[in-house]
């Protein structure tokens, strides 16, 4: 198969902030997503990054150890597949700014997610946290710094007095600590390009952007994850980040984590549909601009927010999203569904999977991919568990069969996650419609007469439902 794609870096986006994988499921994974398409990985460590010293205290139960971080690069290494880090330094900062031995860096006392910028040490933390991530990730050519979603800035104490000061305004606030961030960056390693995602510079006027000397330190992520984004409207952009002087621009869609908080299962033509517009803003915007694109995966909206589909869920809606990214968009005939009959043949093929139909998903013989056993259960979860335990067909069997089936998913998922995300995963999509069918035939037992024995619906959990 020749390679042919406007994007010459296609990174897939590994969100570790939930349901971070084993890395002996990396492992197996790796090597599909390099066979799909993929030539790179953006990881976005969060609290699975084993940070020491005085920010030890950052670590999630289950973070990687050092040597599981250089597993992963050289597991990365393997399968041709280039690794960018991630570390937020100014928005999404709650897995750092939630302890109370940091919260006074915060940019609202009340709020956990934004950095403050006028804190000397604001700025000391963003360094230690980048020089530990790099010093396990030497001689990358990416560093991203994320600087999204940069929620109540200029509305802490400290901002609004500064605000008040002579020709300041939100824009050159964002633009400062961003040009800080990336300028130390650039500093203790010149051979890495830090990389922004562009929310915050979108709004920004010409000349401003021009000036604040960002252009010549970053290169933004544009990102957009609809399945109806506005394609000109992208050209547009673009050709307004050159004229400010950006010397390079990535793009970024989505595979899954986007269509919805607790989204189960990956509604995988949302997603092809946004790869597809993609490719075409990549045909109109300007010439040679576009370094890559990073199909991301999200786990959670934020920190504290739920799980959404699973890493395993998503493989088809990426498989099919990658392969997509391979063609000339210009001339791509699709067929009924939205799929490309060669990209939808190759992929089945990959994956070992006779449909890309979500329904047929639900049979363990269904595919061959790693992981595809967690797929098969929980598309039963999500198609089949509340509407029987709804419809209520049947008394003691249904529990049973239910039953069952959580016991043999919760195997499925200790071998690709930690206990906790398999245990939060569970608490979200299981154990409620569980607990309620118990609940409902204990009451029409006791109704009828002694109560049955039944199975609890949540085994191994230490503690009542």
């Amino acid at each position: 198969m020749s390679v042919s794609s406007p994007f010459k870096m296609r990174l897939v986006h590994l969100d570790l902030k939930g349901a971070p994988p084993k890395v002996s499921y990396l492992a197996e994974v790796f090597p599909l997503f390099r066979a799909l398409g993929a030539n790179g990985l953006l990881i976005e460590y969060e609290d699975m990054f084993p940070y020491n010293g005085h920010l030890r205290l950052l670590r999630a139960t289950h973070a990687y150890s050092p040597s599981e971080i250089r597993e992963i690069l050289h597991l990365a290494t393997l399968s041709e597949l280039e690794v960018i880090p991630l570390v937020q330094t100014f928005g999404h900062m709650e897995f750092v700014l939630k302890h109370d031995a940091l919260a006074h860096l915060r940019e609202v006392a009340l709020f956990p997610n934004t950095l403050s910028p006028h804190e000397a040490e604001s700025l000391a933390l963003v360094r230690t946290m980048i020089g530990q991530v790099m010093e396990l990730h030497p001689g990358t050519r990416w560093l991203h710094i994320g600087c999204d979603e940069v929620y109540y800035l200029g509305e802490g104490e400290a901002s609004k007095q500064w605000l008040q000061q002579g020709q300041n305004n939100k824009a050159k606030l964002c633009l400062s600590h961003m040009k800080a961030v990336a300028s130390h960056v650039l500093a203790q390693h010149p051979t890495t390009t830090p990389l922004v995602w562009d929310d915050m510079l979108r709004a920004i006027p010409e000349d401003q952007l021009s000036a604040s000397g960002v252009p010549q330190l970053v290169e933004p992520v544009l990102w957009d994850y609809g399945a109806d984004l506005d394609i000109h409207g992208k050209a547009l952009l673009m050709e307004k980040y050159r004229e400010c002087g950006f010397s390079r621009l990535w793009a970024a869609s989505a595979f899954k984590g986007a269509t919805g908080a607790s989204q189960a299962l990956t509604p995988i033509e949302h997603h092809l549909r946004n790869h597809m517009q993609w490719l075409q803003v990549a045909g109109g915007g300007p010439v040679d601009m576009l370094q890559g694109i990073i199909v991301t995966g999200w786990q959670r909206y934020d920190h504290f927010s739920v799980l959404c589909e699973l890493l395993p869920v998503g493989i088809p809606s990426l498989a099919i999203c990658l392969q997509s990214l391979l063609r000339d968009c210009l001339h791509l005939r699709l067929v009924s569904g939205g799929f490309a009959e060669d990209v939808k043949a190759r992929v089945e093929d990959f994956l070992g999977i006779s449909s890309l139909e979500i329904t047929d998903f639900a049979s363990e013989e269904a595919a061959s991919f790693p992981g595809s056993d967690i797929l098969a259960l929980v598309t039963q979860v999500s198609l089949q568990l509340r509407s029987s335990v709804d419809a209520l067909l049947e008394r003691d069997s249904l529990l049973a069969r239910w039953s069952a089936l959580e016991q043999e998913l919760q195997a499925a998922l200790r071998r690709v996650f930690y206990p906790d995300a398999v245990e939060e995963w569970l608490e979200e999509n299981v154990h409620p419609s569980l607990q309620r069918l118990q609940g409902l035939l204990q009451d029409l037992s006791e109704a009828a007469g002694p109560p049955p024995l039944l199975a609890s619906p949540c085994p191994d959990t230490g503690q009542d439902p």
